[in-house]
């Protein structure tokens, strides 16, 4: 059993804010950092990677629909949809111990964590790595998208929204840590502890760092030829909640009568 497990899921290749939650104390002291999927596909792709491998055993890495999309690059396999100029360029920074780091990633990790039992990490949904089922999701769909989970887990963690949340579906509690490299709905970089010593077995948490440090940091160190635009879209300010919610809402089957079909 793990007393404590901080999670960073959605990280996208942000260095600053990286290091911005790793330098949190309780980050620190955790007995594993979670790393749901979404890793590094941003603008400092192999410095993000080099950085969590200093974890070592600490971390535990599930791959995410990013981490799909820069292997099947990296590796000159063919994918369905034309990658954006970012993937491109981020697939062909990953060094050989990058790619090996990232190729074996599983789809889940369960670990039992002190007042949550056993939990199970994911990135988009237990079952797939980039469908999506949000907060105010129906029950029909979490139903779906859960069924193959055990019936002894109990706690869900995924990530993929960049949107913090914490409900209930169906006696079961679904945690979105939000986003570490590029949050929706608000700046700084979210992430969540579960288990500790406070008595709050779940908390959402937001660090705050130098932004304009950070996009200064990024802009001298990537190498990307497009990082202004991107820092300024994604770092130095950040879509709303709002405006997030409206693109993804339609993508989770709601107002479909086959909505338990994925």
């Amino acid at each position: 059993m793990f007393e404590s497990v901080a999670v960073l899921s959605d990280i996208h290749g942000v260095l600053p804010a990286l290091d911005a939650v790793l330098a949190e104390p309780d980050v620190a002291a955790a007995d594993v950092v979670v790393l749901p999927g979404d890793i590094a596909l941003g603008p400092q792709p192999a410095q993000v990677v080099d950085r969590l491998l200093e974890l070592g055993d600490r971390a535990r890495w599930v791959h995410g629909n990013c981490e799909r999309e820069l292997l099947a690059l990296a590796h000159g396999e063919a994918i369905e949809e034309e990658p954006s100029p970012l993937a491109r360029w981020a697939a062909a920074q990953l060094r050989p111990h990058h790619i090996e780091a990232l190729d074996s990633l599983p789809h889940n990790e369960i670990l039992d964590v002190h007042g949550l039992g056993d939990v199970l990490f994911c990135h988009a949904t237990p079952r797939d790595d980039e469908e999506f089922a949000l907060v105010d999701s129906s029950y029909e769909r979490w139903s779906a998208v859960l069924a193959g989970v055990p019936k002894y887990v109990r706690t869900i963690v995924c990530g993929h929204t960049h949107m913090p949340y914490l409900r209930l579906v169906d006696r079961r509690t679904v945690v979105n840590p939000g986003s570490v490299g590029m949050p929706y709905g608000n700046t700084g970089a979210h992430w969540a502890l579960l288990g500790g010593a406070t008595g709050a077995a779940i908390q959402l948490r937001r660090t705050d760092y130098d932004i304009e440090t950070a996009c200064a940091e990024i802009v001298a160190t990537s190498g990307f030829p497009g990082v202004d635009s991107w820092v300024d879209e994604f770092v130095r300010t950040s879509y709303s909640d709002v405006e997030a919610h409206g693109v993804f809402a339609p993508k989770d089957g709601r107002g479909l009568s086959n909505v338990t079909d994925g």
